[in-house]
């Protein structure tokens, strides 16, 4: 996608880059922890070390996942949001954000976001919205946030509301000491915030070494190793995105206890942490 390219619709029919396979990329070894197929085998290589470091893997993969519908689901309903932006979108898995937001509110304004070009090979699944809805998917990265949003500007409204949806993708963005061009993340959480009119939401989820440091920075090493970039961050790093913010109840969480009554399902009985911490935030 040029500089000047709108976000991807089903119409404009997307031709995805060449996928590099020798190297692993953290959508697909994602993809790879919730059982999906859309990945390499030094994808799963490096899934497997992972998950052999800590068996919970997959099980905290899936938290995730279902921290996400809720928090979609929150603000589709309750907080009344027509309008996301999903940076970091990953490999479709359904249900999809889209499929979570329009099917509380069918009219919803949907704009994906993510860098791997097997993503954009599957980005006809996530354009498959509601007829009074739209979704369209952006080829960009975290670290563009002024091109991100001016191409979103197509699809969405940024003087209205906006739930800015940053889930598992912010421990891939190092703090920018000496990054060149990668700033940090926090700088780039800021950045597209501040952007967003009044009314809007910030959700996000980051992994945390504060429950079992050992086995996070064994992970860390393995990503490494892979050439993948892993920042876990205390309690009060992943607060800090949400300064200036007003944060929702039950405030920052493991995102296992991010309103659990909100599950469709019946959510696993959990006697151990999931690293991961979740919240959701207003924009005053």
């Amino acid at each position: 996608m040029s500089e000047h390219q709108p976000p991807v619709t089903p119409s404009s029919g997307p031709v995805p880059d060449r996928i590099d396979t020798t190297r692993p990329h953290p959508a697909r070894v994602y993809d790879w922890f919730l059982g999906g197929k859309d990945n390499y085998p030094v994808d799963e290589e490096l899934g497997r070390q992972i998950a052999g470091l800590s068996p919970d893997t997959k099980r905290i993969a899936r938290h995730n996942r279902w921290f996400m519908h809720r928090a979609m689901r929150w603000l589709a309903g309750e907080a009344g949001i027509r309008q996301f932006l999903d940076i970091g979108s990953g490999i479709p898995t359904e249900p999809n954000l889209h499929q979570i937001v329009q099917g509380t509110a069918p009219d919803a304004r949907v704009v994906y976001v993510d860098n791997d070009p097997i993503v954009l090979a599957h980005a006809e699944a996530l354009l498959s919205g509601t007829a009074d809805g739209v979704t369209a998917y952006l080829d960009a990265d975290v670290r563009e946030p002024e091109r991100i949003l001016r191409l979103a500007a197509d699809v969405i409204d940024l003087d209205r509301p906006v739930a800015l949806s940053l889930i598992a993708l912010l421990h891939f963005v190092g703090d920018g000491v000496g990054a060149g061009r990668s700033e940090g993340a926090h700088a780039l959480v800021e950045r597209l915030v501040e952007r967003l009119p009044a009314g809007s939401f910030l959700v996000l989820s980051q992994l945390t070494g504060d429950f079992d440091p050992e086995s996070v920075e064994k992970g860390v090493a393995s990503y490494a190793a892979g050439g993948v970039t892993l920042v876990p961050r205390s309690r009060r790093g992943v607060g800090r995105y949400f300064d200036g913010l007003e944060v929702v109840e039950p405030g920052l969480v493991q995102v296992v206890d991010w309103h659990p009554e909100l599950s469709l399902g019946d959510l696993p009985v959990e006697t151990r942490p999931v690293p991961i911490y979740g919240a959701v935030a207003r924009k005053p």
